[in-house]
């Protein structure tokens, strides 16, 4: 299958309140990180593994979404703009993205699940399988082995799922002494949504466009008693961007020029 028509629908519409000292005047996933919206490291993500069709299911902030993609060259890339003729010229390397993008107003204060809905029933056309993720979420996972594992089970849908970190250090001890101290280890034994989904198109039968529907409730609940449900492990690279602290340090991984995430620095234990 040609990954290409794939549609990748990205939830973008969220209120973003535990990170306000970012999100007051756009959405969660336009927040910067290394000078670029945590929204275009998602889609690169994809990309790289051969994705390039994308709908941004939009809420709170959209025309900022909206604006960006109508003026990617010019967020991108040096221009001149000759004022009298109107001319406009941009200047140096033009940017290498083939991506189709797709904006989709999905209401101010919609749920996922609704989300998911409202942009499906628009924009899933005759595709057989879609994507799903949420705007705020990084991760060196193959996509691509995800989608092929998704397509050979036979189920309507798939979980990419990793081992969270603990929120607090973990103290190894021997009597009264401590052996070791880890700050944040892996829950290696646990195992969380990821929040990179694959779908069957028979998932459009799971939601609607009900503004209160959220996906990790009756969806996803009622996709896992019927047993369609499959779980794809990621023992490697996750990270969710979901307080200042989490953006502090996405920003102090991408200056270190070790940014896993990233098609140059990609190595998944897949």
């Amino acid at each position: 299958m040609d990954l290409k028509t794939v549609p990748v629908f990205i939830l973008a519409g969220g209120l973003g309140t535990r990170l306000k000292e970012q999100t007051e005047f756009r959405p969660k996933p336009m927040v910067e990180v290394g000078n670029k919206p945590i929204l275009w490291h998602i889609m690169r993500s994809y990309s790289a593994h051969g994705f390039r069709r994308f709908i941004i299911c939009t809420g709170f902030k959209s025309e900022v979404v909206k604006s960006y993609f109508l003026n990617y060259d010019a967020m991108n890339s040096d221009f001149t703009v000759d004022l009298a003729s109107r001319q406009l010229t941009y200047n140096g390397a033009h940017h290498q993205e083939d991506w189709e993008v797709t904006v989709a107003y999905t209401g101010e204060l919609t749920m996922t699940g609704g989300r998911i809905g409202r942009a499906v029933s628009r924009y899933l056309g005759d595709a057989e399988h879609f994507a799903v993720t949420y705007g705020d979420g990084l991760t060196n996972a193959n996509l691509a082995e995800e989608f092929a594992f998704h397509r050979e089970h036979g189920k309507i849908g798939t979980v990419l799922a990793i081992n969270p970190p603990s929120r607090f250090g973990e103290l190894g001890t021997e009597g009264d002494t401590i052996t070791h101290f880890a700050e944040k280890p892996e829950l290696t034994s646990s195992w969380i949504n990821g929040g990179y989904f694959f779908f069957k198109r028979d998932f459009a039968h799971y939601v609607n466009d009900s503004s209160s529907l959220v996906l990790e409730k009756e969806p996803l609940m009622k996709l896992a008693a019927d047993g369609q449900l499959a779980i794809y492990r990621h023992p490697d690279f996750w990270f969710c961007m979901d307080t200042q602290r989490d953006h502090d340090e996405l920003e102090q991984i991408w200056k270190s020029g070790k940014a896993p995430w990233t098609p140059e620095n990609r190595k998944t234990s897949n």
